[in-house]
């Protein structure tokens, strides 16, 4: 999920474009594009980075533990095809 305070920041932003004039609805602006984003990133189902690095490290090893098991076949059916010509 995107970092509460960059929300807040772009929000912030937002209400600082208006003319100083519209205090009021610069607060209302900023409220309502903040719960925007917020329910449009929450229905996006984004995950965070730290989860995305966690699942990346699991599918590095499985991928490696694969590639493992890969050539332990191999040379089980070179042996096995070793063993039926003698």
């Amino acid at each position: 999920m995107l970092d509460p305070k960059q929300l807040d920041d772009f929000a912030r932003r937002l209400g600082e474009a208006l003319p100083a004039g519209l205090t009021e609805l610069r607060a209302d602006l900023e409220k309502t594009a903040r719960l925007g984003l917020q329910q449009m990133l929450e229905k996006m189902d984004l995950v965070t980075r730290e989860e995305f690095e966690v699942q990346k490290a699991v599918l590095e090893r499985t991928r490696a533990r694969l590639e493992a098991l890969e050539h332990r076949v191999a040379a089980l059916e070179a042996a096995a095809h070793g063993a039926d010509r003698e």
